[in-house]
């Protein structure tokens, strides 16, 4: 059967780790879960290391401090890439992306390349985000379609699936972004080197433990990256 890794970064998410580990693991038995995390104080990584003692579908990769969101998942990528799993996700381990909707993923990535878990394809589904965020996210992605032209309601989202191809066909050492913008750039990508991209609808729940990784910075970095990835691709150089 085909195997898929769920990749979820993290950093201070003891809170949450307990219940969303058995949560994705009882989906599928051919799901298993890569936790990156970055030297959590709060003793995210030594939980982990408990599940992987009972079960060998948990995985782990530590690293020394805080490096960002896009390397977490770049390591996860290689990861997934040098042991050959078919299906990889992205996903956020604060449980505003739904465990069950995994298996959604798995039916619809069987005739698509990626899917993006979006939440802006009906309407907006999003539970508990202050108005203002709300604003900033939706805004952001129509801005992103108009400078790009990608042809994706929810750019910035951060529950998705790649077929390994995607990632064997992106030059990962490449990617440099964070954020908004490495959901971005991976998108963009994907979609110019014309793999099959598709969105279906999730709920998005705003987390109710645990802080926030928002900043400012993360949405500099998205407004810039659409015009860096237009006239990269202008000049052929993607």
């Amino acid at each position: 059967m085909p195997k898929a890794l769920v990749i979820t970064p993290t950093y201070n998410e003891a809170v949450n780790l307990p219940s969303l580990i058995p949560q994705i693991l009882h989906q599928s038995t051919d799901i298993e879960i890569l936790i990156i995390d970055d030297n959590s104080p709060d003793g995210t990584a030594a939980i982990v290391k408990d599940f992987q003692k009972k079960d060998p579908r948990v995985h782990l990769i530590e690293r020394p401090r805080k490096m960002g969101l896009g390397t977490a998942y770049v390591a996860g990528f290689k990861y997934a890439i040098e042991h050959k799993y078919d299906y990889v996700f992205e996903m956020d381990a604060d449980f505003s992306h739904n465990p069950k909707e995994l298996l959604n993923f798995l039916l619809k990535i069987q005739d698509y390349d990626l899917v993006i878990g979006s939440r802006y394809i009906r309407g907006v589904s999003v539970v508990y985000w202050p108005f203002r965020r709300l604003l900033l996210s939706y805004f952001a992605n129509l801005y992103t379609r108009v400078v790009t032209g990608l042809p994706v309601k929810d750019a910035t989202a951060g529950f998705k699936c790649y077929r390994r191809a995607v990632l064997e066909n992106i030059n990962l050492d490449e990617l440099r972004s964070n954020g908004y913008a490495f959901q971005i750039e991976m998108n963009y990508k994907a979609w110019k080197k014309g793999f099959r991209v598709c969105e279906i609808p999730i709920i998005f729940v705003d987390r109710d433990r645990g802080e926030s990784k928002m900043s400012k910075n993360i949405v500099y970095e998205a407004a810039f990256m659409v015009w860096k990835l237009k006239l990269r691709s202008l000049f052929k150089l993607l």
